[in-house]
């Protein structure tokens, strides 16, 4: 038991889980296998976010080698974001999509993550 005026702080589990739910709300584009792949990493991400940051980077190459799969590369942007910016695992969908495009794709993402942004109703 934590108490109760200590912040909790997010575990990596948590924090993929959000992007996942962020990126795939329906569970239908293919996003689970990101998930499995931090099903047991139980330890805060604080701390941890450049580590963080290679570990999802290498899971979605492993899942997209060729980075043509939107939904995981925006799903390996939003965890990479909120491992930074755990403050925000909170935020609104289309706020945390945007912010994490532009963040990862240093403000211009390719045009295959803009059109299936814009399928979301998210404008970069």
């Amino acid at each position: 038991m934590r108490p109760a005026d200590v912040e909790h702080q997010p575990t990596v589990f948590e924090v993929v889980k959000r992007a996942v739910d962020v990126v795939d709300p329906e569970g239908d584009q293919g996003t689970g296998d990101f998930l499995i792949r931090f099903e047991d990493r139980d330890e805060p991400i604080a701390g941890l976010a450049e580590t963080a940051e290679e570990q999802f980077a290498e899971a979605a190459g492993a899942l997209d080698p060729e980075g043509a799969d939107p939904a995981i590369q925006m799903v390996d942007a939003v965890a990479t974001y909120l491992a930074f910016r755990r403050e925000e695992l909170t935020d609104d969908r289309q706020h945390l999509l945007r912010l994490a495009a532009r963040a990862e794709y240093d403000g211009d993402p390719p045009q295959h993550i803009v059109s299936w942004l814009e399928s979301e109703g998210v404008a970069v």
